[in-house]
């Protein structure tokens, strides 16, 4: 098949697509085969598209542009797949290749240049929005436009719920500091901060810090830091991602850290694949490899590294959603589960279909919402037979979803974070 030219990076050969031997066995682990039973919305019928766009037996159309927009690229298939087939990085060049050759509506194309282009790579103008949403969210203007029913006549009222709560103060305040370990230093780590988590899951990365240096970690955080470049990988916009990737690699180098970790199971997968944006001669890949090879989950880290720091015991009923990119991704399961069993007092019980995506997904949510609203209904459903109390995940995509999931179908369960759990059971000094 013919591979474009006007891609950035390295990009699939033939081999990666024929590892599908369309057995079918990532059928019942695609959501949205799930949803649809449609083939064309499946894994294996997504690569038989792309195949046939790649060989010009298939126009690069709306047709073919639906069915991949509609991919959560949640990666449940490579886990289901035992051929091995690499479908995150199939769907993504496929989105690259749809940036580059597709002419979409004029408003799509508008929306996507200012958040993947012009905002997210700029922390100046994250905390600029985010300001601005605040005001929205504080002053009343919201309770008035949910009031009016006016976000109903223009289509917007359930994305709006789902909007994240802007923090009262911004984590960017912490970049380019040092948070010295408790007692004796067992390792020096930095850490990972995020781009919208600065303005919406302050809390959260500051419960990391906690969490870090109670168990003896010197915590780092680099103040050149920017945007991890998921999303715009996830999107198809491949340079912009490319270009994050080299700023933050230029970041975190020279620090001669332990690991470089992050509390956000979308970002880890993509810092950990860094490499797949470039090709092997271009001379950012050694660096990306490397980088890529320092790259931790925070769960993943801490369950290695054990906890040391007292904890209190605990009388919490508690399942756990598996964060796609963290499990299907990273192929990390059983870390999170450890420190949750790890709380003195703490009653675990397993989420049915913990490995399905909750419909966050990045920005699926927004993009295909009736979808993404369809998978939250299916998950709050199991999280209701599991009993909990709290259902705890690993990544703030979807702590958002659940949370929006708790209030809509009106579980009265408590969605937290792994570490923000941990960091509430810590005993003070």
């Amino acid at each position: 098949m013919r591979t474009p030219a006007n891609i950035p990076g390295a990009v699939p050969v033939y081999e990666d697509f024929a590892r599908c031997v369309h057995c079918g066995l990532c059928l019942n682990n695609c959501p949205t085969y799930r949803l649809w039973h449609l083939e064309g919305d499946s894994p294996r019928g997504r690569i038989r598209q792309m195949i046939l766009v790649g060989n010009g037996e298939l126009p690069l159309a709306e047709g073919f542009v639906g069915h991949i927009d509609k991919c959560l690229d949640c990666r449940a298939c490579e886990t289901a797949c035992p051929s091995g087939v690499e479908y995150g990085k199939l769907v993504e060049h496929a989105r690259a290749r749809i940036e580059t050759e597709y002419k979409r509506p004029l408003f799509a194309r508008f929306t996507r240049n200012i958040v993947f282009k012009r905002l997210l790579p700029y922390p100046n103008r994250i905390a600029f929005a985010a300001r601005l949403l605040r005001f929205y969210q504080r002053s009343g203007l919201q309770s008035l436009a949910r009031a009016s029913r006016i976000l109903k006549l223009l289509g917007l009222a359930e994305r709006e719920r789902l909007l994240p709560r802007i923090d009262g103060h911004f984590f960017f305040r912490e970049l380019g500091k040092t948070f010295p370990a408790q007692g004796a230093r067992r390792a020096r780590v930095a850490f990972f901060a995020g781009c919208i988590a600065n303005v919406t899951f302050t809390k959260l990365n500051e419960a990391t810090i906690r969490v870090l240096t109670a168990n003896g970690c010197e915590v780092v955080v680099p103040s050149a830091q920017l945007c991890c470049g998921a999303l715009a990988a996830h999107a198809g916009v491949r340079e912009t991602a490319r270009q994050l990737a080299r700023k933050n690699i230029a970041a975190f180098g020279g620090g001669h850290f332990d690991a470089i970790l992050t509390n956000a199971a979308g970002c880890g997968s993509t810092l950990k694949e860094y490499d797949h944006l470039f090709s092997p001669n271009e001379p950012e890949h050694p660096a990306a490899v490397a980088f890529g090879n320092s790259m931790r989950d925070v769960t993943e880290f801490l369950a290695t590294l054990g906890l040391v720091a007292p904890l209190k015991e605990t009388r919490l009923r508690v399942t756990y959603q598996d964060s796609c990119h963290l499990l299907h991704g990273q192929k990390v399961r059983e870390a999170p589960r450890q420190l949750l069993r790890a709380i003195p007092g703490i009653e675990f019980v397993e989420l049915p279909y913990s490995d399905i995506c909750c419909g966050s997904a990045g920005v699926y949510n927004v993009t295909q919402t009736a979808a993404s609203l369809d998978l939250l209904k299916e998950k709050m459903d199991y999280a209701k037979i599991t009993r909990a109390t709290t259902i705890v995940t690993a990544n703030p995509g979807c702590l958002l979803q659940l949370r929006a999931g708790a209030e809509i179908h009106k579980t009265g369960q408590n969605v937290v974070h792994v570490v923000e759990l941990l960091d509430s059971v810590l005993k003070q000094s």
